[in-house]
């Protein structure tokens, strides 16, 4: 099971951002996964309320998970608390969109 886990982290990190063309995971979007059964249950966020590419990242999501061998249904939960802001990206997103 831990290894399915590291296999959905690892799977996250190729789902990009459409607009910064960073990975969710290391944009700091991803709060959480988890594996109940064959569940792969994921607590995210966004960059921001109403966010017009947020559908579209969740399909993306659902559809990189749901192709690991263990994962039968993906759940995404989405929360607002705590809120994003810069300080939840990685060091090499950060370098990436040029932020210090």
């Amino acid at each position: 099971m831990a290894d399915t886990v590291k296999t959905i982290w690892a799977m996250l990190e190729t789902v990009e951002d459409p607009e910064l063309r960073v990975d969710v995971v290391n944009l700091g979007l991803i709060y959480g996964v988890e594996l109940v059964a064959t569940t792969a249950k994921i607590t995210m966020t966004w960059t921001m309320l109403g966010c017009p590419l947020g559908d579209l990242l969740e399909r993306r999501i659902v559809q990189a998970v749901e192709t690991i061998d263990g994962v039968d249904e993906v759940e995404v939960e989405l929360v607002w608390e705590p809120a994003w802001n810069k300080d939840k990206m990685t060091p090499f997103a950060k370098m990436l969109l040029g932020i210090r």
